[in-house]
């Protein structure tokens, strides 16, 4: 059996370009003055300014990461602009938002997902919310789904100020430094006491401008005996030069709460992906994973979640596929810090054309931690002999009830499994796409519908191309 060799086709669907005539777009490069302008932009409230100057100086000190993942050499922050936006007003009404960046949402399919599967929509391009809308029904139940912005020139400013940035703070390294102080756009999300959603939330992030970054905030709080499915999805055009997505996830799960926190991303692959994502967990609450990565040039992802009370739970189910000329770097931290806490990681990568793929997971178990439980799972598959996929588990246990295991294989597809489905009628490009599609499905069942159609779109566009 031949090697494979599969190309890459034409992503239009996400490649496509609007122009940037007549949009704000502040000077490349980090300085105070630039910081302060975000900050007066926004007309923010003294204490944020300070935190965004505190960000700027822990920043500055802190040295790049050299020995940690994939080289990010090629992302030059004198050559990327931290703030670029239309100028228009967010919207509430479609209709409302300007017709190139209405367009750019339509291809994309998010009024659609909106007016069939979603409960509240938010929809950011490049540096701010453009859009903004929830329904009534949900609203009533006392809801709260806004821009983060919005909400800080409202009566939930102190709750903002309580939790921002204190599960990612500054310090934790040089690129949430570099959130901090630059920061603009995102969500904020507080779901009351016992309230249930039926449909979920919705963000999506598209970053247009070329030689940019976007650096979105998410806050979501979500109150005891509460449960929430927040969706975010994110795309970006190729171009040639650098682009760079450092945006910041902060959940707060309440006691006896559910979270389940969806993503796919479909960054160009240019990106430098390097986000921060990080949940904490009261006693008995329940906090879901499900992640899809398949875009960007670099990627250093690693969501974690704080088990901080007794039987508090997390499961973590992703998938990532590398190709040519990508590097990512994915997986996921759990720190067990209370009894009978337990934690479930499943992951799935593919590798192909040259594309690497890492899979890091680090689980500490605290001393507080009796009859903690943790399992964690990896399975790669690399599609030619070009590929690479490595495993990278790091486990520090220091409770002797606890019990903690990890697996890993690492696998080509098999030629006997290619030739008998050639055998019943498939072409080897067919082929390899079924036995692909059937490693991803377990990931693709957690999402809803629409969102499992496009990962499966996704892979068929990584798969598709030329057989020789």
């Amino acid at each position: 059996m031949s090697a494979s060799n599969v190309s890459d086709v034409d992503r239009s669907l996400y490649d496509f370009v609007k122009p940037e005539e007549g949009y704000e777009r502040f000077a490349d490069g980090l300085t105070p003055d630039i910081v302060r302008a975000i900050s007066s932009k926004k007309d923010e409230p003294d204490w944020m300014l300070e935190l965004r100057l505190k960000s700027l100086d822990i920043y500055q000190d802190l040295r790049m990461p050299s020995n940690w993942g994939p080289s990010i050499e090629g992302l030059d922050m004198d050559h990327i602009s931290t703030y670029v936006t239309s100028k228009a007003k967010q919207a509430k009404n479609w209709d409302e938002v300007p017709t190139e960046i209405k367009d750019t949402f339509e291809k994309l399919g998010i009024p659609e997902a909106e007016r069939t599967s979603l409960a509240g929509v938010g929809a950011q391009y490049d540096s701010e919310l453009v859009y903004h809308n929830m329904r009534e029904e949900v609203a009533e139940q006392g809801v709260v789904y806004s821009g983060i912005e919005e909400a800080l020139h409202g009566p939930y400013e102190d709750m903002i100020r309580e939790h921002f940035m204190s599960l990612v703070p500054p310090t934790d390294h040089k690129f949430a430094a570099l959130h901090g102080a630059v920061w603009s756009g995102g969500s904020f999300v507080y779901v009351p006491e016992g309230v249930h959603l039926d449909f979920p939330l919705q963000s999506y992030f598209r970053l247009n401008a070329a030689g940019a970054g976007q650096f979105e905030h998410t806050l979501i709080i979500v109150e005891p005996g509460a449960d929430l499915h927040f969706i975010e999805g994110c795309s970006a055009p190729k171009y040639n030069v650098a682009n760079l997505h450092a945006g910041c996830v902060e959940l707060f799960v309440g006691k006896g709460a559910r979270l389940r926190y969806s993503t796919i991303e479909n960054w160009s692959k240019n990106m430098y992906n390097l986000n921060t994502k990080r949940a904490r967990v009261a006693e008995d609450g329940v906090m879901e994973w499900v992640s899809g990565s398949f875009g960007s040039h670099v990627s250093y992802l690693y969501p974690t979640t704080i088990l901080a009370g007794a039987r508090s739970s997390c499961e973590f189910t992703g998938i990532t596929f590398a190709g040519a000329t990508q590097n990512l770097d994915t997986g996921c931290k759990v720190v067990l810090a209370a009894p009978d806490t337990k934690a479930s990681v499943s992951t799935k990568s593919l590798s192909k054309s040259g594309g690497v793929s890492t899979f890091r997971s680090s689980v500490m178990v605290t001393r507080n931690a009796e009859r903690a439980r943790a399992s964690v799972s990896c399975q790669s598959l690399m599609l030619d002999d070009q590929s690479r996929s490595d495993t990278i588990p790091a486990m520090d246990v220091r409770c002797k009830s606890a019990s903690v295991g990890h697996e890993a294989t690492i696998g080509r597809i098999s030629d006997d499994t290619i030739l008998y489905l050639m055998s019943r009628g498939a072409t080897e490009q067919e082929a390899r796409t079924m036995v692909v599609n059937g490693f991803a499905n377990p990931i693709s069942k957690e999402l809803p519908l629409e969102y499992a159609v496009e990962m499966n779109n996704l892979i068929k566009l990584e798969m598709e191309g030329a057989i020789g």
